[in-house]
């Protein structure tokens, strides 16, 4: 869930990229007493996302501005449906179209892909789950994107869960550091509501790391074979989280292992940004 703190900061950023002394062109152009109505229509299939952001857009350039949503976020339009109305001051609506959006596009984008890989594998226990492969210092916009398309959350940063990848056993390995021990100690210093997750990429690490009892396995690139050994191997032991490569070709095969969790980074690093456009009536 997006908190208003989230928003003003990315809208307030793009802003200042955008119109870091004003807008030149609406100032000089545009009167001073013009209003305008600007119609948010979609141009493509799509599922929404970003309507509190699309608002904010318009607001921090001028209060004056309303927004009227037709849609909410996670729900479907069609090529032609209306999704939203601006209203308010002309030069005010001009300034802030652009990085309206720029956002609305980028996380319908993301909600739209999202919902693809949901409905892939909506009658298996799999659920879908971003990554940490986003656009920098926009997390929190694309994540919530994510789950207005129907997908869940992976941890939101660094801060959030302990989480062992490749790099990190690689180190303990080099400076001859025992995995179990190793995970052990996290357990016994962290809060006791911290969730531990552990990355391998080979069936032969299961045992160091079922033998730590943490919370969750990631089976990293692991074919199907080696998915379905993994899982009954683990036992229930853990949630078992399959990543690596998954596809819109791919991601119904790997549900069907039996894996709780597949980790999709292309839902926010590949997802391409849908066709919506503001359509003006300067009064």
């Amino acid at each position: 869930m997006l908190i208003p703190q989230e928003i003003t900061r990315a809208v307030t950023i793009a802003l200042e990229e955008d119109a870091p002394w004003g807008d030149l062109t609406a100032m000089s152009l545009i009167p001073e007493d013009a209003t305008a109505t600007a119609e948010l229509i979609a141009r493509e299939l799509g599922v929404f996302s970003g309507g509190a952001v699309f608002d904010a857009s318009f607001k921090q350039v001028d209060a004056r501005i309303a927004t009227s949503l037709d849609l909410a976020d996670g729900e479907r339009f069609e090529p032609g449906d209306r999704i939203a109305t601006v209203t308010g001051p002309a030069r005010g609506v001009l300034t802030g179209e652009r990085i309206a959006l720029n956002f609305v596009q980028r996380m319908c984008g993301i909600a739209t892909l999202t919902s693809k890989y949901v409905a892939e594998v909506s009658d298996t226990s799999a659920r879908i789950v971003d990554t940490r492969k986003t656009t920098p210092g926009l997390r929190a916009l694309e994540r919530h994107a994510v789950s207005s398309g129907g997908g869940h959350n992976h941890r939101r940063n660094l801060s959030d869960a302990v989480m062992a990848k490749d790099n990190h056993l690689a180190v303990l390995l080099a400076s001859g550091i025992d995995l179990t021990s190793a995970l052990r100690r996290i357990r016994d210093t962290v809060p006791h509501t911290t969730h531990i997750e552990v990355e391998v990429d080979r069936l032969d690490q299961l045992d160091a790391v079922l033998a730590a009892n943490v919370d969750s396995i990631m089976l990293d690139n692991f074919n199907l074979d080696d998915l379905r050994a993994g899982i009954e191997k683990i036992a229930g032991r853990a949630v078992v989280e399959a990543s690596g490569g998954v596809t819109l070709e791919t991601v119904r095969e790997i549900a069907e292992t039996g894996v709780d969790v597949i980790s999709v980074g292309a839902l926010t690093h590949s997802a391409r940004a849908l066709d919506l456009g503001l359509d003006m009536r300067i009064a």
